[in-house]
Parts: C-alpha cells; structure tokens; sequence
C-alpha cells in the first residue's frame, strides 16, 4: 500500500520520543509534528534528518484503514494500547 498524499495520520497520532529537527525531544501523542506542511506532507521525507521510526513506518490497510481519519482513529487507537 502507498500512503495517502495529504494524509499526516502518522505525523498526529502517535509520540515519538526521538529527536525531530525542531522539536528536540520528540513529540507526544495528537500533536502534529512541526514538520508537518500544510497540505499535510513530510518536510523531512527522503532526507538523512528524518527520524529513523519515520523512516520505517510502512502504510499498510490494516493501520491505515481505507480514509485519513480511519488512519487518525487506528493509529491514535494503536498508540492508546501500547
């Protein structure tokens, strides 16, 4: 599956404890990560400066269900439970 363009469930949804360029100690679950664009895309995508756990999320329907809030709701649903 290829993510959704504009989707930035996974930027929202979860925390992520390492360093993110801008936000240094990571960030907590539901706040969107500063590198976040507008449309909702990855300023960091492709570059060495994106955190490694970024790099490694794989999309995939049972995470990212079939619409960008289904994506938010499982996603917040998965960060909620571990």
């Amino acid at each position: 599956m290829d993510c959704r363009l504009g989707c930035g469930a996974c930027c929202i949804a979860p925390s992520i404890s390492s360093a993110i360029p801008g936000m240094p100690n990571g960030k907590p679950a539901g706040v969107r990560c500063v590198q976040l664009d507008d449309n909702n895309l990855c300023k960091l995508f492709g570059q060495t400066s994106r955190p490694k756990v970024c790099h490694q999320f794989k999309a995939c329907p049972d995470i990212c269900g079939s619409t960008n809030q289904q994506a938010l709701i499982n996603i917040t649903e998965l960060e909620q439970v571990t």
